[in-house]
């Protein structure tokens, strides 16, 4: 079963590399963007069947090490 995470800073802390990002992107002409903010992006295929016990297991891994969730938040956006 695949099962995908994203993982994004919270709001109210600062991402340099999301203004380097935006920076570039208006250097280049797209001077349309009000703000850019970078995340992580995981696929995680686990041999876990049952689709709730799969999850869960994805979960955790995201408040053990995936995220830093003093300053994260993570989303599971689907299971396969």
């Amino acid at each position: 079963m695949k099962i995908s995470v994203i993982i994004t800073l919270k709001k109210d802390v600062l991402d340099p590399q999301g203004k380097v990002i935006h920076q570039t992107l208006d250097g280049m002409g797209f001077n349309d963007i009000n703000e850019v903010r970078q995340g992580k992006y995981f696929e995680i295929n686990t041999k876990e069947s049952d689709p709730k016990k799969a999850k869960d297991k994805v979960e955790e891994m995201c408040c053990k090490l995936l995220a830093n969730l003093v300053i994260e938040n993570y989303k599971i956006i689907d299971a396969q």
